[in-house]
């Protein structure tokens, strides 16, 4: 009996692993997002609304990049680094909209598992990489207020196009580190109450002990508030040059007040994001927590175009030389 006993719990374990492998194949797991259950009955007002907004994302952000790619005179650090943001906001718009649109379209809320890591992967990059990128343009303007006459000295072209590798390549490797964590844990559910796909919610649906990526989690968070820091005292030491002379005040409103309003706007963003992903109730209403998740998504790479665009003159006489001559063509 004890022989039988034991033959029939090694069966039993057998089994379970073999279904434990079988729900967690990337071909067998479909995730069901529920974020999109009040918007059934309206769906197609959402989808015009969500296109048209996509749309003019991306159209604003495509523009300003034109205007600093097309003038020889926006080549400098600042216009560069700007070029690399919106370059990245339009990342972080497409990691998000064209699958909230099908989803609104076509009535479906899943997705599958590679689908869901390479989301999750998208929209980790465009973060990691808008943290760093803000963080080496406050760098900027550090150089550019409080050194302005080593500024060109510093912040040669070489060393612009070195920042910029190095940002994209750190947020590589930052993105990769969080997915291969989350990849490797045995998951028991496929319900994820978001619009999208989130490590974190990814994560709260493993079978296992997750303190790892818990861990390498508020270590990523920790470095880009570290970075957030850095940025706060180069402003403080911005300000302090600034307020010295007429011209500097000047100087500060055109270039880094853009700037500070983008990073605060990223921040708050972000920050409501990850609170309500580890803190938030499941039994708010579904509206705010949508609206919290997915403003670092929509908000940034909406209004960053629109504060660079109106604040800065050359791109702005940039962008309006540009309409004359697509109306003139036109004509």
């Amino acid at each position: 009996n004890s022989y039988t006993s034991t033959n029939f719990e090694n069966t039993i374990c057998l089994c379970l692993l073999s279904m434990t492998t079988l729900f967690n194949s990337s071909q067998e797991i479909v995730f069901v997002l529920h974020g999109l259950n009040e918007t059934q009955t309206n769906r197609h007002i959402y989808f015009v609304f969500i296109l048209i907004l996509y749309i003019f994302t991306m159209f604003i952000n495509v523009t300003l990049i034109c205007a600093i790619v097309l003038e020889k005179m926006l080549h400098d650090p600042m216009y560069l680094f700007l070029c690399n943001l919106c370059v990245n906001g339009i990342i972080g718009a497409s990691s998000f909209y064209p699958k909230i649109l099908y989803d609104i379209l076509f009535d479906s809320y899943v997705i599958t598992y590679i689908g869901c890591l390479t989301q999750i992967f998208v929209i980790y990059f465009y973060v990691f990489c808008e943290c760093t990128n803000l963080t080496v343009m406050a760098y900027d303007r550090y150089v550019a207020i409080c050194k302005p006459l080593h500024y060109h000295c510093i912040m040669t072209i070489r060393k612009v196009w070195t920042l910029i590798l190095l940002t994209w390549l750190f947020s590589w490797l930052e993105v990769t580190v969080a997915i291969v964590l989350t990849a490797r844990l045995p998951l028991c559910g496929v319900d994820i109450d978001k619009l999208y796909c989130s490590n974190w919610a990814v994560v709260k649906l493993s079978c296992v002990d997750t303190t790892l990526n818990y861990i390498s989690g508020f270590v990523f968070i920790y470095s880009h508030v570290f970075q957030t820091i850095l940025v706060l005292i180069s402003y403080i030491k911005i300000i302090k040059a600034s307020l010295r002379t007429q011209a500097g005040r000047r100087k500060f409103m055109q270039t880094c007040l853009p700037h500070l309003i983008t990073l605060i706007n990223f921040v708050i963003s972000l920050l409501f994001d990850v609170m309500y992903a580890r803190y938030g109730s499941n039994t708010s209403l579904l509206a705010l927590r949508n609206i919290m998740a997915v403003e670092f998504l929509v908000v940034p790479p909406l209004v960053n175009p629109i504060v660079y665009g109106i604040n800065l003159t050359q791109i702005r006489n940039r962008v309006r030389q540009l309409f004359k001559r697509k109306v003139a063509v036109l004509r």
